[in-house]
């Protein structure tokens, strides 16, 4: 049986409030840090505190990093730094309230609206998505959580440069706050992984009144990272002065509702819980609501559509075929290979074949043509029947690794340790790779099921 998902928020959406949420529906925060502290370049602590407002209660999560700590701090492009701002000690509310999270002063006197106080170092490096995509692709995480986190850092990117007319990887980030708001980001993706949840929806989200001011002058709000981000998202407006939805939950709700399995009609609900940022709003609680549900046999979707792009390659150097490989994987396909064929005038050609949603079609498709020679790109629909996946971590003589566990009709059925893992753990210990793999899998306690015809017994 499957599980879902389905926000519904009150005082708004950031990523400390959905961190918060999972982990009232039972995320295991220590292991997320445990996971994400194993590859981070720095250390750091989630912090959790209970929570209350108007009757209701639920749990509060705080990251703090070794320069400082914060609820939630998405990037900024340096066309909007104003040289770090905040670089001066002050006190910052990371929540959802305001765009302090963008490291940009607001309006409407709430910016003296400090959650707790912190020193800026004055460091001026940037990074870029290419440095964060490679942190995440070389760290040992679970492939769908890495996959998720790797889309929501993307998306970003892609809003920021459609915003200042860049393209994502020219888009940088500030280094105050970076390493918070990846943990932040990375976080709630290994929590909904951890929850084992197939897909998510969200209902209305709260829209705040007046203006911000940014590096740009007084603006409108939300910041135009948000708005371009809610697009297709459903809004309603409020009459509280703050940014209620930040840039990064506007990623990551958007991420996560379109990338993952569709939300049946019919479900159960499970349990819900209340995810709360740290500013008090004015008329409203300041609280998420996540509501785990079970899809029913019936409702659950039985296979997954999907698109195939395809293209004839027999004038295209091999050598771009390789790299071309790792930026499809990387900008959201979930599958890449090449077919060897026999093209007209009996020249030796590729045919490259790549496996998508619907959502990523139009951006993979734009970057086929720009990384080869073809003139076309067909497309056709396919559905494909996938297991129901969860993570689990095992302990092997080199370290942890993670396990994809395959379960068909609630029973395991396929166990599979991450290569990347595996291959990582080899380079640093000089061993292969198979050696960390049979390892991982001879310590995972759970034992498949046998086929009941027989088919795939012992013989």
């Amino acid at each position: 049986m499957k599980h879902f998902l389905r926000f519904d928020s009150v005082g708004g959406a950031s990523g400390d409030m959905i961190l918060s949420a999972l982990a009232a529906l039972g995320a295991d925060m220590q292991a997320i840090e445990q996971t994400i502290g194993a590859f981070f370049p720095e250390p750091l602590h989630f912090h959790i505190e209970p929570a209350s407002d108007a009757g209701l209660n639920g749990l509060r999560v705080s990251v703090h990093a070794a320069h400082h700590s914060h609820h939630d701090e998405t990037f900024w492009p340096d066309a909007d730094s104003h040289e770090h701002d905040h670089a001066h000690a002050h006190g910052h509310d990371h929540g959802h309230n305001h765009a302090h999270d963008h490291e940009h002063h607001h309006g409407h006197d709430h910016e003296h609206h400090h959650g707790h106080e912190h020193a800026h170092p004055h460091d001026h490096t940037h990074r870029g998505l290419t440095e964060i995509t490679r942190l995440l692709t070389d760290a040992p995480l679970p492939e769908r959580a890495r996959d998720l986190a790797l889309k929501v850092f993307q998306t970003l990117a892609e809003s920021e440069a459609a915003i200042h007319g860049k393209t994502p990887e020219t888009v940088h980030f500030h280094e105050v706050g970076a390493w918070d708001s990846v943990a932040d980001i990375v976080g709630a993706c290994l929590a909904l992984d951890q929850l084992g949840v197939s897909g998510v929806t969200c209902g209305p989200l709260p829209a705040g009144i007046g203006t911000i001011r940014c590096a740009h002058g007084e603006m409108p709000n939300p910041a135009p990272a948000t708005q371009h981000l809610l697009a297709d998202m459903t809004v309603t407006q409020t009459d509280e002065p703050f940014e209620l939805v930040t840039p990064t939950g506007a990623a990551l709700l958007r991420v996560w509702t379109r990338a993952l399995d569709p939300v049946p009609t019919t479900a159960t609900v499970v349990r819900s819980a209340f995810g709360f940022g740290s500013h008090t709003l004015n008329g409203r609680p300041n609280v998420l609501r996540a509501t785990l549900l079970a899809g029913t046999a019936a409702d659950a979707p039985a296979a997954r559509d999907l698109l195939v792009l395809e293209s004839n390659l027999d004038d295209c150097n091999p050598e771009w075929l390789g790299a071309l490989t790792a930026d499809l994987l990387e900008r959201g396909a979930l599958d890449v290979w090449y077919t060897p064929a026999v093209m007209k005038k009996g020249r030796p050609g590729t045919v490259l074949s790549v496996l998508t949603d619907a959502t990523r079609a139009d951006a993979l498709c734009e970057w086929i043509f720009r990384a080869t020679t073809t003139f076309g790109v067909r497309r056709r629909t396919v559905q494909r029947d996938e297991l129901e996946r969860r993570i689990e971590q095992v302990t092997t003589p080199w370290g942890l690794v993670p396990v994809k566990i395959g379960s068909l009709q609630g029973r395991p059925i396929t166990i599979a340790p991450e290569h990347e893992a595996c291959a990582a753990l080899a380079r640093e210990h000089q061993i292969a790779p198979r050696q960390v793999y049979d390892a991982a899998k001879a310590a995972c306690t759970i034992d498949t099921y046998p086929d009941p015809h027989g088919t795939n017994s012992a013989t």
